[in-house]
């Protein structure tokens, strides 16, 4: 399953962020802890280079992500020339506190009255830009929804007298090229209900904890992991919970949304679905499908099986 969603609004957004960065000192882009690369927008990569604006990495939802996985993420972004990131949560008011010191840390010339620091929050949507838009400014300034892509529109807000600060609208990029990327975006809902089959991501999900957190499930659930798949634990939770349609079958696609609900939530445990040494294993093995016209290539099932290879730890 190929997951791709830009509704229109996006683009249009995208075309704002870039007039914006031109008069930006510095860029807040806000990740999924629990799937920071494959959260990280590549459009926002390439504005902020272009302008070589320094970026604030928050890796938000950190309480949700397995704390090995952070750490090496941590590790990962503070070694790349002009970046600093951070772990935490847009919900704690302590951690957002930390956020306008380390913002001025990179911008060190800003922040004063003949020069407020300009900061642009970016991001995908449903990763918590407006959470922290709220959380900073002390009142309800952004919408707030379970939903992605609630924020359709630029805001420009001031923090304090000598810091402004540009909400952005949540996007995605037109074409995601690792089909993992949409299925962890998916999992995680970043993704519209519009653009994807929730059987078919909660059995990915279900094979991605099945490889690093069966232990989970397990304790979840109540049911033994060894030797089963993907579609088994989507029939297991349906069994455990005793979800049946009315015909008296399982009702699959009730447990599947149950499963991607306790992913979402925290109910299963701190979960990270990437690390840095899977990543770079995705990006050694992947082969691209053929399209159509281009002839046979070769097989590409060495690529999607290392795509779903156990995270290496720490």
């Amino acid at each position: 399953m190929s997951i791709q969603w830009f509704p229109g609004h996006m683009n249009a957004a995208r075309k704002k962020a870039a007039e914006t960065m031109e008069s930006t000192d510095l860029v807040i882009e806000v990740l999924d802890a629990r799937i920071p690369q494959a959260s990280c927008n590549p459009m926002v990569e390439q504005l902020r280079n272009f302008r070589q604006r320094p970026c604030l990495k928050i890796l938000n939802k950190s309480d949700l992500a397995d704390p090995h996985a952070t750490k090496a993420w941590l590790d990962f972004y503070n070694a790349q020339k002009g970046v600093h990131a951070v772990a935490l949560s847009c919900k704690k008011p302590s951690d957002v506190a930390k956020v306008p010191g380390l913002a001025l840390a990179l911008a060190p010339h800003r922040a004063v009255p003949t020069k407020p620091l300009r900061m642009m929050i970016m991001g995908i949507p449903n990763v918590g830009k407006s959470t922290l838009m709220n959380a900073l400014l002390k009142k309800r300034v952004a919408n707030v929804g379970d939903e992605p892509a609630v924020t359709k529109v630029q805001q420009r807000l001031y923090l304090g007298k000598n810091m402004i600060l540009v909400d952005t609208p949540g996007m995605l990029w037109p074409k995601i090229a690792h089909p993992t990327d949409g299925l962890m975006l998916a999992a995680s809902h970043a993704v519209g209900v519009n653009a994807l089959i929730e059987e078919e991501v909660a059995t990915f999900l279900a094979e991605r904890l099945l490889l690093n957190y069966a232990k989970f499930l397990t304790a979840r659930y109540g049911f033994p992991t060894e030797g089963i798949d993907g579609v088994s634990v989507i029939e297991g939770v349906a069994k455990k919970r005793a979800y049946r349609l009315k015909g008296g079958e399982w009702d699959l696609e009730k447990a599947a949304h149950t499963l991607l609900l306790d992913y979402r939530s925290g109910a299963l445990g701190r979960i990270s679905l990437e690390t840095p040494a899977s990543r770079e294993h995705l990006l050694a093995t992947y082969v691209p499908p053929v399209l159509l016209g281009q002839g046979k290539t070769t097989d590409v099932s060495q690529g999607e099986q290392g795509e779903l290879d156990p995270l290496p730890r720490q």
